[in-house]
């Protein structure tokens, strides 16, 4: 995008689009086309990191494990080198979510980060949410932080971001952004409050320091709403940017595909200075916390 200077520079703009998509749930090659549509939208758009909801290639409220594998893709699957190849030209980064099932049979929610290289990254969520208790295994590994042009980036995946260990590990392995694919349930709120879940993104941007990138999903599956509370959130914690303002209430959802997107500087989010005499990651108290935990 315009105003971008060479790599590793700190005054390089970041252009980041999250589009908040409505997957259907078991339409496997019908939301691999909406999502590479919408990147196709993002791209042309001068889009540096592109940032889709959670399982956006399945959908979410599976009837049963079964109809979830029958969704389930690899890494290696054709989908990514489609993603890929759209890619060639640029330095763009894709995270999304997608259902993937491992070589010996396990079954995982997971998010993949797609470059023109390929697939760079894969996270498998950890904290699995509700039923997907019964559907999915928690992955075993923690989340990545990984170097790009636009920065050091870190994914997790919706009800990963309520631990407060997790974006704190991201922060203090270099994150300078983190995306987080998610499909947040609708649950009451104020009218003119935002909903919890973007309340507690801010906080964790805040507390850490970093910026998060949230997408959300739209539409309705099987009678489930959603909050549509896509954002993104700059490293004071403030919203830079939302597809539905984050205060959808019932009954009233969004029409069409809707974007959040904010022209950032990613690597601004490495100076933790938040007074002449504090440091954000540097005042922690390690040494105290674990006290009584035992």
């Amino acid at each position: 995008m315009t105003g971008h200077t060479e790599n590793g520079d700190p005054t390089r703009v970041t252009r980041i689009v999250c589009a908040q998509l409505d997957p259907v749930v078991g339409e496997l090659m019908a939301n691999q086309e909406k999502c590479l549509a919408a990147v196709r939208t993002a791209l042309a758009d001068d889009a540096d990191i592109i940032v889709l909801p959670e399982l956006a290639t399945a959908g979410y409220v599976f009837e049963s494990k079964r109809e979830a594998i029958s969704v389930a893709i690899r890494p290696d699957d054709p989908f990514f080198e489609r993603l890929s190849n759209l890619l060639l030209t640029t330095d763009s980064i894709v995270i999304l979510g997608f259902c993937e099932q491992d070589p010996n049979g396990g079954l995982f929610n997971s998010a993949a980060a797609v470059t023109q290289d390929g697939v760079v990254e894969v996270y498998r969520k950890t904290h699995l949410w509700d039923r997907e208790t019964l559907i999915f295994e928690p992955g075993a590994e923690m989340a990545p932080v990984f170097e790009t042009v636009h920065g050091r980036i870190g994914i997790l995946i919706c009800y990963d971001l309520e631990f407060a260990e997790m974006p704190r590990s991201l922060a203090l392995r270099g994150a300078d952004l983190i995306a987080v694919p998610t499909n947040w349930p609708l649950g009451d709120h104020p009218a003119d409050e935002r909903a919890a879940e973007v309340i507690y993104a801010q906080a964790a941007a805040r507390a850490n320091g970093v910026f998060i990138a949230c997408c959300d999903r739209a539409g309705i599956e099987r009678g489930q709403e959603w909050t549509e509370g896509t954002v993104i959130i700059d490293q004071f914690g403030w919203v830079r940017a939302s597809a539905t303002a984050g205060s959808r209430t019932p009954f009233r959802p969004a029409e069409g595909t809707e974007i959040a997107r904010a022209d950032v500087f990613t690597r601004l989010a490495r100076d933790k200075a938040i007074s002449p005499h504090n440091d954000l990651l540097g005042d922690r108290r390690p040494d105290i916390y674990a006290r009584g935990l035992a």
